[in-house]
């Protein structure tokens, strides 16, 4: 899989459970799909959806399996690139009985590049995405301008950007770089109250770190 030079995500263990590896083989045909050079079809993906929300960074994928469940009227396109965290969605797809959720395995970039079409979404959800806290690293945050500019290109007008993070750095110059992008209209901070508590947000409420969640609506 041809992968970004500039990679989005941090490697992690990669190690896979019995069970998720056998969810991985058993519903990669029904809900997976590999990275593309080619447009995916929204439409055929999600024939009687009302709306389409493109995830980034699903980590292991309960909080994007229960808002599926939630909103039974929405197709949610879930990206991500550990092979855990996706055979741990589909099984949790599997035993909620969704059919909302397809996943695309592979780094946000490339897939915004090749497989997502322009004005095919009407929300974009980045919860909790990798920090890179390190100065060094920051050229390396999903949040930079070329991908702001490529998230505004297959959002809808209307559609919005939904980004929650406990890393105070993270929310501030991200939000400065969605401002100076021109596409988006100054955000609006408060939480949603459909967006299920993560594991990160559990953690980091633990350690003190409260997260902030900022929505991004594309002009």
């Amino acid at each position: 899989m041809e992968q970004s030079s500039n990679r989005t995500y941090r490697l992690r263990g990669s190690r896979i459970t019995g069970p998720q590896q056998s969810a991985l083989d058993k519903y990669w045909g029904t809900y997976g799909h590999e990275y593309s050079t080619e447009l995916l079809n929204i439409t055929s993906l999600f024939p009687t959806a009302e709306q389409v929300v493109l995830e980034i960074g699903f980590g292991m994928g309960e909080a994007t399996a229960l808002i599926g469940r939630d909103f039974p009227e929405t197709g949610f396109l879930a990206v991500e690139v550990h092979k855990p965290g996706i055979g741990k969605l589909m099984a949790r797809i599997e035993e909620l009985e969704l059919r909302n959720i397809r996943i695309i395995e592979g780094d946000a970039h490339p897939i915004l590049k090749t497989m997502i079409p322009d004005n095919s979404v009407d929300g974009i959800h980045l919860f909790f995405p990798d920090p890179w806290p390190k100065q060094r690293e920051q050229s390396r945050r999903l949040l930079r301008p070329e991908v702001v500019a490529q998230l505004a290109e297959v959002l809808k007008p209307g559609g919005c950007i939904r980004l929650a993070t406990d890393i105070e750095d993270y929310w501030r110059k991200s939000s400065g770089i969605i401002a100076a992008s021109g596409f988006f209209a100054p955000p609006i901070v408060g939480r949603p109250e459909w967006r299920i508590e993560t594991v990160f947000e559990k953690r980091g409420n633990a350690a003190g770190l409260p997260a902030v969640d900022m929505s991004f609506e594309r002009l």
